[in-house]
């Protein structure tokens, strides 16, 4: 699962048996993203803040599916394939449209923007994250106004912006732990976006 010690649930206590109850799936299961970090549950505290309040809150004005859309784009970038499948299957479900789900994740396999059906301006927000996965100290002002040229408010390219760099942190994670999806329920996601606070997953 991890090529570090991890703490399963059933021998959690204390702080870390409170975090796993929060972000437990079905049959109390727990990613292995998330059992990466039992060793230092503080540490699984902030990955889940963020991560809820980038990816899943209220106050988000992108289509959720369009923001799990750029992480797997990112992820793909970063050769992440964990979260590419955790966050492919989330993608799909939220968009409710298979064909064009699948569309997108071939197009993104050959990490060929043009053919993912998307529009100009989600094709737009998918080079400003290719540019700062893969070459972040060459991003200039201009690669913000591109955003804002093709309708994007400064709220929504800050949105792009938060998703973008949280995937490679949590690309970081999984690689640089050997997560594996083994064991793990894909494609689960905290659907509570009312409550930034309410990380179960389903």
């Amino acid at each position: 699962m991890s090529w570090i010690k991890t703490i399963p649930f059933e021998q959690a206590t204390g702080k870390l048996k409170s975090l796993y109850a929060r972000v437990t799936g079905p049959d109390k299961n727990v990613d292995n993203i998330m059992l990466s970090h039992s060793l230092r549950p503080h540490t699984m505290e902030g990955h889940m803040a963020i991560y809820k309040y980038v990816l899943h809150h209220s106050g988000n004005t992108l289509p959720k599916w369009f923001l799990e859309a750029v992480g797997v784009w990112v992820s793909q970038l970063n050769g992440c394939d964990y979260c590419v499948q955790h966050h492919f299957a989330g993608m799909k479900r939220l968009l409710a449209d298979d064909a064009r789900a699948d569309a997108i994740q071939t197009a993104v396999a050959h990490l060929d923007i043009e053919a993912t059906p998307l529009d100009p301006a989600q094709h737009q927000a998918l080079r400003y994250a290719q540019k700062l996965t893969l070459t972040p100290a060459e991003m200039v002002q201009a690669d913000v106004q591109a955003l804002r040229d093709v309708g994007y408010e400064d709220g929504e390219i800050l949105e792009i912006n938060q998703v973008s760099a949280y995937f490679s942190y949590a690309n970081r994670t999984v690689l640089g732990l050997g997560c594996s999806t083994q064991g793990d329920v894909i494609g689960l996601s905290p659907n509570n976006s009312g409550d930034p606070d309410d990380w179960n997953h389903s």
